[in-house]
Protein backbone atom coordinates (compact mmCIF):
# COMPACT_ATOMS: atom_id res chain seq x y z
CA UNK A 1 0.00 0.00 0.00
CA UNK A 2 2.81 2.34 0.62
CA UNK A 3 4.94 1.02 -2.26
CA UNK A 4 1.58 2.38 -4.65
CA UNK A 5 1.28 5.54 -2.70
CA UNK A 6 5.12 6.75 -3.24
CA UNK A 7 4.34 5.40 -6.96
CA UNK A 8 1.52 7.81 -7.37
CA UNK A 9 2.76 10.60 -5.44
CA UNK A 10 5.68 10.38 -7.66
CA UNK A 11 3.78 9.94 -10.77
CA UNK A 12 1.50 13.23 -10.35
CA UNK A 13 5.37 15.04 -9.17
CA UNK A 14 6.66 14.33 -12.46
CA UNK A 15 3.40 15.01 -13.93
CA UNK A 16 3.03 18.49 -12.70
CA UNK A 17 6.79 19.13 -13.66
CA UNK A 18 6.12 18.82 -17.17
CA UNK A 19 2.93 20.72 -17.18
CA UNK A 20 4.88 23.30 -15.74
CA UNK A 21 7.85 23.35 -18.02
CA UNK A 22 5.30 23.33 -20.94
CA UNK A 23 3.83 26.35 -19.64
CA UNK A 24 7.10 28.16 -18.85
CA UNK A 25 7.72 27.12 -22.64
CA UNK A 26 4.51 28.99 -24.31
CA UNK A 27 4.61 31.88 -21.75
CA UNK A 28 8.43 32.41 -22.96
CA UNK A 29 7.27 32.18 -26.74
CA UNK A 30 4.34 33.94 -27.17
CA UNK A 31 6.01 36.82 -24.81
CA UNK A 32 9.11 36.76 -27.54
CA UNK A 33 6.44 36.60 -30.09
CA UNK A 34 5.25 39.32 -29.07
CA UNK A 35 8.07 41.17 -28.60
CA UNK A 36 9.29 40.12 -32.06
CA UNK A 37 5.04 41.72 -33.42
CA UNK A 38 5.89 45.14 -30.98
CA UNK A 39 9.49 45.30 -32.96
CA UNK A 40 8.22 45.20 -36.59
CA UNK A 41 5.26 47.59 -35.71
CA UNK A 42 7.61 50.15 -34.71
CA UNK A 43 9.88 49.86 -38.01
CA UNK A 44 7.57 49.67 -40.00
CA UNK A 45 6.85 53.37 -41.72
CA UNK A 46 3.65 55.02 -42.17
CA UNK A 47 2.75 55.84 -45.66
CA UNK A 48 1.43 59.21 -46.08
CA UNK A 49 -1.32 59.88 -48.97
CA UNK A 50 0.21 62.10 -51.52
CA UNK A 51 -2.74 65.48 -51.62
CA UNK A 52 -2.99 67.48 -54.59
CA UNK A 53 -5.73 70.37 -54.32
CA UNK A 54 -7.31 68.67 -51.54
CA UNK A 55 -7.49 64.85 -53.62
CA UNK A 56 -6.04 61.68 -52.76
CA UNK A 57 -4.17 60.92 -56.09
CA UNK A 58 -2.05 58.14 -55.04
CA UNK A 59 -3.82 55.87 -57.90
CA UNK A 60 -4.45 58.77 -60.56
CA UNK A 61 -1.65 60.36 -63.02
CA UNK A 62 -1.53 64.11 -63.14
CA UNK A 63 -1.00 65.91 -66.59
CA UNK A 64 -0.57 69.83 -65.99
CA UNK A 65 -0.93 72.16 -68.81
CA UNK A 66 -2.18 75.85 -70.38
CA UNK A 67 -5.55 76.79 -71.94
CA UNK A 68 -4.51 77.12 -75.42
CA UNK A 69 -6.45 80.32 -77.69
CA UNK A 70 -9.66 79.80 -78.37
CA UNK A 71 -10.00 76.09 -76.24
CA UNK A 72 -12.65 75.52 -74.30
CA UNK A 73 -13.47 72.94 -71.50
CA UNK A 74 -15.38 70.33 -73.82
CA UNK A 75 -12.39 70.42 -75.93
CA UNK A 76 -10.07 69.91 -72.83
CA UNK A 77 -12.08 67.03 -71.16
CA UNK A 78 -12.93 65.19 -74.48
CA UNK A 79 -9.11 64.58 -74.85
CA UNK A 80 -9.54 62.56 -71.59
CA UNK A 81 -12.71 60.98 -73.21
CA UNK A 82 -15.11 62.39 -70.93
CA UNK A 83 -18.54 62.28 -72.55
CA UNK A 84 -20.52 64.81 -74.08
CA UNK A 85 -23.58 64.48 -71.91
CA UNK A 86 -21.26 64.44 -68.83
CA UNK A 87 -19.38 67.59 -69.72
CA UNK A 88 -22.57 69.35 -70.61
CA UNK A 89 -24.04 68.00 -66.95
CA UNK A 90 -20.94 69.29 -65.61
CA UNK A 91 -20.69 73.19 -67.37
CA UNK A 92 -24.44 73.47 -65.70
CA UNK A 93 -23.18 72.40 -62.34
CA UNK A 94 -21.05 74.98 -62.36
CA UNK A 95 -23.00 77.41 -63.57
CA UNK A 96 -23.33 79.64 -59.95
CA UNK A 97 -20.02 79.14 -58.88
CA UNK A 98 -17.61 79.01 -62.30
CA UNK A 99 -18.98 80.00 -65.79
CA UNK A 100 -17.09 77.80 -68.32
CA UNK A 101 -17.18 80.07 -70.77
CA UNK A 102 -14.88 82.40 -69.28
CA UNK A 103 -12.04 79.74 -69.53
CA UNK A 104 -9.61 81.72 -70.35
CA UNK A 105 -5.76 81.26 -72.73
CA UNK A 106 -2.69 80.56 -70.50
CA UNK A 107 -4.21 79.96 -67.44
CA UNK A 108 -3.13 76.70 -66.24
CA UNK A 109 -5.29 73.51 -65.54
CA UNK A 110 -4.72 70.38 -64.20
CA UNK A 111 -6.04 66.85 -64.97
CA UNK A 112 -6.07 63.67 -62.17
CA UNK A 113 -6.54 61.04 -64.84
CA UNK A 114 -6.64 57.06 -64.88
CA UNK A 115 -5.86 54.57 -67.97
CA UNK A 116 -8.44 52.61 -68.75
CA UNK A 117 -8.45 50.26 -71.69
CA UNK A 118 -5.02 51.90 -72.67
CA UNK A 119 -6.96 55.47 -72.65
CA UNK A 120 -7.00 58.10 -70.75
CA UNK A 121 -10.11 58.58 -68.56
CA UNK A 122 -10.33 62.07 -66.49
CA UNK A 123 -11.91 62.07 -63.29
CA UNK A 124 -11.17 65.75 -62.21
CA UNK A 125 -9.92 68.74 -63.95
CA UNK A 126 -8.58 71.60 -62.11
CA UNK A 127 -8.74 74.85 -63.68
CA UNK A 128 -6.77 78.19 -62.10
CA UNK A 129 -8.58 81.56 -62.86
CA UNK A 130 -5.90 83.39 -60.81
CA UNK A 131 -3.27 82.65 -58.15
CA UNK A 132 -5.23 83.15 -55.36
CA UNK A 133 -7.91 80.62 -56.48
CA UNK A 134 -8.81 77.49 -58.10
CA UNK A 135 -11.67 75.42 -59.36
CA UNK A 136 -12.69 71.91 -59.06
CA UNK A 137 -14.29 69.66 -61.94
CA UNK A 138 -14.90 66.74 -59.77
CA UNK A 139 -15.89 63.49 -62.01
CA UNK A 140 -14.94 60.45 -59.71
CA UNK A 141 -18.14 59.46 -57.72
CA UNK A 142 -20.66 61.73 -59.17
CA UNK A 143 -20.30 65.65 -60.92
CA UNK A 144 -19.46 68.39 -58.83
CA UNK A 145 -17.86 71.74 -58.97
CA UNK A 146 -16.28 73.61 -56.39
CA UNK A 147 -14.20 76.73 -56.00
CA UNK A 148 -11.33 76.67 -53.21
CA UNK A 149 -9.35 79.74 -52.02
CA UNK A 150 -5.62 79.38 -51.00
CA UNK A 151 -4.35 80.60 -47.45
CA UNK A 152 -3.04 84.10 -48.05
CA UNK A 153 -0.46 85.91 -45.89
CA UNK A 154 -0.43 89.32 -45.97
CA UNK A 155 3.63 90.92 -45.65
CA UNK A 156 4.79 94.19 -45.40
CA UNK A 157 7.35 95.43 -47.62
CA UNK A 158 9.48 98.93 -48.60
CA UNK A 159 10.60 99.63 -51.86
CA UNK A 160 12.42 103.27 -53.14
CA UNK A 161 14.42 103.98 -55.76
CA UNK A 162 15.64 107.31 -57.57
CA UNK A 163 14.56 107.60 -60.92
CA UNK A 164 16.89 107.87 -64.10
CA UNK A 165 13.96 107.71 -66.95
CA UNK A 166 10.79 107.54 -65.37
CA UNK A 167 8.87 105.97 -62.27
CA UNK A 168 7.34 102.80 -63.88
CA UNK A 169 10.69 101.59 -65.16
CA UNK A 170 12.35 102.39 -61.55
CA UNK A 171 9.82 100.17 -59.59
CA UNK A 172 10.27 97.78 -61.96
CA UNK A 173 13.77 97.40 -61.64
CA UNK A 174 13.42 97.62 -57.60
CA UNK A 175 11.29 94.45 -57.48
CA UNK A 176 7.86 96.43 -58.00
CA UNK A 177 4.78 95.33 -60.04
CA UNK A 178 3.11 97.13 -62.81
CA UNK A 179 0.20 97.13 -60.19
CA UNK A 180 2.14 99.14 -57.89
CA UNK A 181 3.05 101.70 -60.33
CA UNK A 182 -0.90 101.77 -60.85
CA UNK A 183 -1.45 102.47 -56.67
CA UNK A 184 0.86 104.93 -56.99
CA UNK A 185 0.42 106.88 -59.98
CA UNK A 186 -3.20 107.22 -59.40
CA UNK A 187 -2.38 107.75 -56.00
CA UNK A 188 -0.60 111.08 -56.98
CA UNK A 189 -2.23 111.47 -60.03
CA UNK A 190 -3.01 114.92 -59.23
CA UNK A 191 -0.20 116.37 -57.47
CA UNK A 192 2.47 115.29 -60.15
CA UNK A 193 2.61 114.81 -64.35
CA UNK A 194 4.37 111.83 -64.40
CA UNK A 195 5.07 112.52 -68.04
CA UNK A 196 7.17 115.02 -67.00
CA UNK A 197 8.95 113.51 -64.17
CA UNK A 198 12.76 114.29 -63.28
CA UNK A 199 15.92 112.24 -63.40
CA UNK A 200 17.21 112.57 -59.94
CA UNK A 201 13.00 112.65 -58.41
CA UNK A 202 12.95 109.84 -55.27
CA UNK A 203 10.92 107.75 -53.89
CA UNK A 204 10.01 105.41 -50.88
CA UNK A 205 7.06 103.02 -50.84
CA UNK A 206 5.43 101.03 -47.29
CA UNK A 207 2.63 98.44 -48.96
CA UNK A 208 1.35 95.52 -47.72
CA UNK A 209 1.15 92.43 -50.65
CA UNK A 210 -0.35 89.64 -50.89
CA UNK A 211 1.38 86.17 -50.80
CA UNK A 212 0.69 82.37 -51.30
CA UNK A 213 3.42 79.90 -50.11
CA UNK A 214 6.14 82.99 -49.93
CA UNK A 215 5.11 83.67 -53.32
CA UNK A 216 3.68 87.78 -54.21
CA UNK A 217 0.04 87.59 -55.94
CA UNK A 218 -0.83 90.91 -55.25
CA UNK A 219 -0.60 94.51 -53.71
CA UNK A 220 -3.26 94.68 -50.95
CA UNK A 221 -2.35 98.78 -50.13
CA UNK A 222 -0.22 101.18 -50.09
CA UNK A 223 -0.05 102.28 -46.43
CA UNK A 224 1.68 105.39 -47.62
CA UNK A 225 4.28 107.39 -50.02
CA UNK A 226 6.90 109.58 -50.17
CA UNK A 227 7.75 111.35 -53.34
CA UNK A 228 10.94 113.71 -53.75
CA UNK A 229 9.90 115.79 -56.89
CA UNK A 230 11.87 118.73 -58.15
CA UNK A 231 13.30 118.68 -54.72
CA UNK A 232 9.87 119.04 -53.35
CA UNK A 233 8.55 116.40 -50.93
CA UNK A 234 5.09 114.70 -51.42
CA UNK A 235 3.88 112.67 -48.53
CA UNK A 236 0.52 110.78 -48.96
CA UNK A 237 -1.11 108.09 -46.35
CA UNK A 238 -3.40 105.92 -46.40
CA UNK A 239 -6.43 106.28 -44.35
CA UNK A 240 -10.16 105.44 -43.24
CA UNK A 241 -12.31 108.14 -41.53
CA UNK A 242 -15.42 105.65 -42.12
CA UNK A 243 -16.15 106.24 -45.65
CA UNK A 244 -13.17 103.77 -47.34
CA UNK A 245 -9.41 104.51 -47.49
CA UNK A 246 -8.27 107.49 -49.30
CA UNK A 247 -4.70 109.02 -49.27
CA UNK A 248 -4.02 112.54 -47.99
CA UNK A 249 -1.10 114.86 -47.47
CA UNK A 250 1.16 116.02 -44.38
CA UNK A 251 -1.81 118.23 -43.66
CA UNK A 252 -4.39 116.26 -43.69
CA UNK A 253 -5.38 117.43 -47.36
CA UNK A 254 -6.50 114.52 -49.94
CA UNK A 255 -4.94 113.88 -53.09
CA UNK A 256 -7.96 112.92 -54.48
CA UNK A 257 -9.56 115.04 -57.05
CA UNK A 258 -13.30 115.42 -58.15
CA UNK A 259 -12.33 113.17 -61.22
CA UNK A 260 -9.11 111.04 -62.19
CA UNK A 261 -6.93 112.70 -63.84
CA UNK A 262 -5.88 109.46 -65.84
CA UNK A 263 -8.78 107.57 -67.37
CA UNK A 264 -6.08 104.93 -68.07
CA UNK A 265 -3.83 103.13 -65.87
CA UNK A 266 -0.30 104.82 -66.33
CA UNK A 267 0.51 104.94 -69.83
CA UNK A 268 2.51 106.96 -71.84
CA UNK A 269 1.01 110.61 -73.17
CA UNK A 270 1.68 109.97 -77.00
CA UNK A 271 0.19 113.34 -77.38
CA UNK A 272 -0.71 116.31 -75.26
CA UNK A 273 -3.48 119.07 -75.63
CA UNK A 274 -2.20 121.84 -77.98
CA UNK A 275 -3.48 124.57 -80.50
CA UNK A 276 -1.10 123.47 -83.43
CA UNK A 277 0.02 119.72 -84.12
CA UNK A 278 0.59 117.97 -87.03
CA UNK A 279 -2.42 115.58 -87.50
CA UNK A 280 -0.98 111.93 -88.52
CA UNK A 281 -3.92 110.97 -90.41
CA UNK A 282 -4.96 114.27 -92.00
CA UNK A 283 -0.97 115.25 -92.70
CA UNK A 284 -1.83 119.03 -92.13
CA UNK A 285 -1.18 121.37 -88.47
CA UNK A 286 -4.70 121.41 -86.44
CA UNK A 287 -5.44 122.22 -83.06
CA UNK A 288 -5.60 118.77 -81.01
CA UNK A 289 -7.74 119.68 -78.17
CA UNK A 290 -7.46 116.44 -75.87
CA UNK A 291 -4.49 114.06 -74.48
CA UNK A 292 -4.07 110.93 -75.86
CA UNK A 293 -2.95 108.03 -73.86
CA UNK A 294 -1.43 105.53 -75.96
CA UNK A 295 -2.15 101.94 -74.43
CA UNK A 296 -2.42 98.22 -75.70
CA UNK A 297 -5.84 97.56 -77.29
CA UNK A 298 -8.68 96.16 -74.81
CA UNK A 299 -6.68 98.18 -72.05
CA UNK A 300 -9.92 99.40 -69.67
CA UNK A 301 -11.21 103.00 -69.74
CA UNK A 302 -12.15 104.46 -66.53
CA UNK A 303 -15.30 107.22 -66.15
CA UNK A 304 -13.16 110.07 -64.93
CA UNK A 305 -16.17 111.17 -62.90
CA UNK A 306 -19.68 110.31 -61.42
CA UNK A 307 -21.96 111.17 -63.82
CA UNK A 308 -24.48 110.91 -67.03
CA UNK A 309 -23.62 109.16 -70.08
CA UNK A 310 -24.20 112.03 -73.07
CA UNK A 311 -23.41 109.54 -76.08
CA UNK A 312 -22.25 105.92 -76.10
CA UNK A 313 -21.93 105.48 -80.35
CA UNK A 314 -19.86 104.96 -82.95
CA UNK A 315 -18.76 108.08 -85.59
CA UNK A 316 -16.53 107.92 -88.14
CA UNK A 317 -13.85 110.24 -86.69
CA UNK A 318 -14.48 109.31 -82.86
CA UNK A 319 -14.87 105.82 -83.37
CA UNK A 320 -16.34 104.01 -80.75
CA UNK A 321 -16.42 107.17 -78.18
CA UNK A 322 -18.86 108.09 -74.75
CA UNK A 323 -19.49 111.30 -73.68
CA UNK A 324 -20.06 112.16 -69.63
CA UNK A 325 -21.64 115.31 -68.28
CA UNK A 326 -20.88 115.06 -64.28
CA UNK A 327 -22.82 117.90 -63.49
CA UNK A 328 -23.29 121.74 -64.63
CA UNK A 329 -19.65 122.54 -65.44
CA UNK A 330 -17.57 119.17 -66.28
CA UNK A 331 -18.18 116.62 -68.95
CA UNK A 332 -15.09 114.01 -70.83
CA UNK A 333 -15.40 112.37 -73.40
CA UNK A 334 -13.33 108.89 -74.45
CA UNK A 335 -12.46 108.51 -78.44
CA UNK A 336 -11.43 105.66 -80.20
CA UNK A 337 -12.41 102.76 -78.53
CA UNK A 338 -12.33 99.12 -79.14
CA UNK A 339 -15.77 98.73 -77.66
CA UNK A 340 -17.65 100.16 -75.24
CA UNK A 341 -18.13 98.59 -71.93
CA UNK A 342 -21.66 96.47 -71.61
CA UNK A 343 -24.35 98.19 -69.91
CA UNK A 344 -22.84 102.01 -70.85
CA UNK A 345 -25.69 103.69 -72.76
CA UNK A 346 -27.30 107.47 -73.14
CA UNK A 347 -29.19 108.23 -70.12
CA UNK A 348 -27.75 106.03 -68.12
CA UNK A 349 -24.99 107.27 -64.82
CA UNK A 350 -21.85 106.36 -64.43
CA UNK A 351 -19.40 105.95 -61.10
CA UNK A 352 -15.75 107.24 -60.93
CA UNK A 353 -13.49 104.80 -61.67
CA UNK A 354 -16.05 102.69 -63.36
CA UNK A 355 -14.82 100.86 -66.62
CA UNK A 356 -17.09 102.11 -69.75
CA UNK A 357 -14.94 101.00 -72.49
CA UNK A 358 -11.51 99.45 -74.06
CA UNK A 359 -8.78 100.89 -76.02
CA UNK A 360 -8.51 100.54 -79.56
CA UNK A 361 -8.01 102.11 -82.73
CA UNK A 362 -11.68 103.00 -84.07
CA UNK A 363 -12.13 106.11 -86.74
CA UNK A 364 -9.43 108.41 -87.34
CA UNK A 365 -6.64 106.71 -85.26
CA UNK A 366 -3.47 105.63 -86.49
CA UNK A 367 -2.94 102.86 -83.71
CA UNK A 368 -4.43 101.79 -79.95
CA UNK A 369 -4.93 105.12 -78.12
CA UNK A 370 -7.62 107.00 -76.10
CA UNK A 371 -7.95 110.20 -76.79
CA UNK A 372 -9.25 111.97 -73.65
CA UNK A 373 -11.44 115.18 -73.90
CA UNK A 374 -12.64 117.43 -71.03
CA UNK A 375 -14.74 120.56 -70.97
CA UNK A 376 -15.29 123.55 -68.55
CA UNK A 377 -18.38 125.55 -68.62
CA UNK A 378 -18.65 124.31 -72.04
CA UNK A 379 -15.47 125.03 -73.28
CA UNK A 380 -12.65 122.63 -74.04
CA UNK A 381 -9.75 122.46 -71.90
CA UNK A 382 -6.54 120.46 -70.90
CA UNK A 383 -7.92 117.62 -68.74
CA UNK A 384 -4.07 117.50 -67.05
CA UNK A 385 -3.95 120.94 -66.07
CA UNK A 386 -7.41 122.32 -64.83
CA UNK A 387 -7.94 123.32 -61.42
CA UNK A 388 -10.56 120.77 -59.69
CA UNK A 389 -12.05 121.01 -56.06
CA UNK A 390 -9.86 118.09 -53.60
CA UNK A 391 -12.28 115.75 -52.49
CA UNK A 392 -12.81 116.01 -48.32
CA UNK A 393 -10.06 116.64 -46.00
CA UNK A 394 -9.46 114.70 -42.60
CA UNK A 395 -12.41 115.39 -40.86
CA UNK A 396 -12.11 117.16 -37.30
CA UNK A 397 -13.10 114.10 -34.67
CA UNK A 398 -10.68 111.94 -37.05
CA UNK A 399 -7.51 114.54 -36.71
CA UNK A 400 -5.81 113.23 -33.76
CA UNK A 401 -5.77 109.72 -35.09
CA UNK A 402 -4.51 110.24 -38.61
CA UNK A 403 -1.61 112.78 -37.06
CA UNK A 404 -0.38 109.99 -34.75
CA UNK A 405 -1.04 107.32 -37.76
CA UNK A 406 0.68 109.86 -40.10
CA UNK A 407 3.93 110.04 -37.53
CA UNK A 408 3.93 106.37 -37.17
CA UNK A 409 3.77 105.84 -41.03
CA UNK A 410 6.63 108.09 -41.70
CA UNK A 411 8.77 107.25 -39.32
CA UNK A 412 9.06 103.85 -41.16
CA UNK A 413 9.27 105.43 -44.74
CA UNK A 414 12.55 107.69 -43.02
CA UNK A 415 14.13 104.11 -42.17
CA UNK A 416 13.91 103.38 -45.58
CA UNK A 417 17.45 104.01 -47.59
CA UNK A 418 17.30 104.79 -50.93
CA UNK A 419 20.25 103.26 -53.49
CA UNK A 420 23.08 104.40 -52.92
CA UNK A 421 25.31 103.23 -56.00
CA UNK A 422 22.67 104.74 -58.65
CA UNK A 423 22.63 107.96 -56.07
CA UNK A 424 26.21 108.57 -56.52
CA UNK A 425 26.26 107.87 -60.34
CA UNK A 426 23.50 110.66 -60.55
CA UNK A 427 25.23 113.25 -58.05
CA UNK A 428 28.17 112.56 -60.30
CA UNK A 429 26.52 113.09 -63.49
CA UNK A 430 25.04 116.56 -62.60
CA UNK A 431 28.47 118.00 -61.50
Amino acid sequence: MLKKTISLVLSLAVILSAYYFIYQENTSITEGNTALVDSVSTNVTKVEPTILYGMVIDSFQVAENSVKRNESISDILQAYNVPHQVIFKLANKARDIFDVRKIAANKKYTIIYQDQDSLPSAKAMVYEPNAEEYVVFNLRDSVDVYLEKRPIEIKEKTISGIISSSLYNEIINNGGTPELVDLVADMYGWQIDFGRIYAGDKFKILYSERTINGEPVGVEEVIGAELIHSNSPFLSIAFDQGEGVDYFDNEGKSLRKAFLRYPVKFSRISSRYTMNRYHPVQKRNKPHLGTDFAASTGTPIYAAGDGVVEKAAYEKYNGNNVKIRHNGTYSTQYLHMSKIASGVRSGGRVKQGQIIGYVGSTGLATGPHLCYRFWKNGKQVDGLKVDLPPSEPIKKDYLTSFTRYKDFVKSKLDKVEYPKEKEEVLLAGMQ
